[in-house]
């Protein structure tokens, strides 16, 4: 008779620990317990310490803290025709515990598949040169693409970074011999600009010697003198208002 008291509270014992255990829900300072009653929504709650009926409510726990979700890598033609390679990262968090539960299956493969889908997007509407030099208005586009996406089902995105474009081998020979070609071309036209100040000045300097026919013989003379070694070349004061007009003229 003892022993089956015994036993009975043992049980007792037994059951009341495993429904205490099962009415015992703690979260931390970044998680909320979505809570379910009979299958329908009872609130939301935490963090800390906090009891719920067992086998009657069902808590769903969510994580509010910042995820960071890599986008893999989509092959996407650009708008000039070029295939490219390219690859993002996508920074959001649970803003709306209840509809991040209720609103949307997998909030996280939901947001991967869409931000899949609005790279290839994005990418697809744009020019390589774009991608390339312009990347922080591609992220913001992307940024405000997923987002309205996201709103709905309790997710804020908090940035989108484009991380690595590949080019086919072939077309980055291509542009690189367009950069080579652009450059060659800057080079001539610095040096035809050159070559056509120095025109100018030497046509400026001939009208002079015209007008000065002194200073003309003596350049005569300073050419001849000019051929012999160890000449001394003295200069008149009639050079002194030649160059004085050279001056001017620049």
């Amino acid at each position: 008779m003892l022993i089956d008291l015994l036993f009975s509270w043992l049980g007792l014992i037994i059951v009341a620990f495993f429904i205490l255990s099962q009415a015992v829900k703690i979260t931390n300072e970044y998680e909320r317990g979505v809570i379910f009653r009979l299958g329908r929504f009872a609130g939301v709650r935490g963090p800390g310490l906090f009891l719920i009926i067992p086998v009657i409510e069902r808590m769903v726990k969510i994580d509010l803290r910042i995820i960071t979700l890599d986008v893999p890598a989509q092959e996407v033609i650009t708008n000039d025709n070029i295939p490219i390679t390219v690859d993002a990262v996508v920074y959001f968090k649970v803003s709306d515990p209840k509809k991040a539960v209720i609103e949307v299956e997998n909030y996280m493969l939901a947001t991967s598949k869409i931000s899949q889908t609005s790279l290839r997007e994005v990418v697809g509407a744009s020019n390589l040169d774009e991608l390339l030099a312009e990347r922080e208005k591609i992220n913001q586009k992307l940024y405000e693409i997923i987002d309205r996406a996201t709103d709905p089902w309790g997710v804020k995105v908090t940035g989108v970074t484009v991380k690595d474009v590949k080019i086919p081998e072939e077309m980055q020979r291509a542009i690189a011999k367009q950069a080579e070609a652009e450059r060659m071309k800057r080079a001539k036209i610095i040096l035809a600009e050159g070559e056509y100040m120095a025109a100018q000045k030497l046509k400026e300097a001939g009208e002079i010697l015209k007008t000065d026919p002194v200073i003309l013989r003596y350049l005569e003379t300073l050419t001849e003198a000019a051929k012999e070694k160890n000449t001394t070349i003295l200069f008149p004061v009639e050079m002194l208002g030649f160059f004085k007009k050279l001056k001017e003229k620049e």
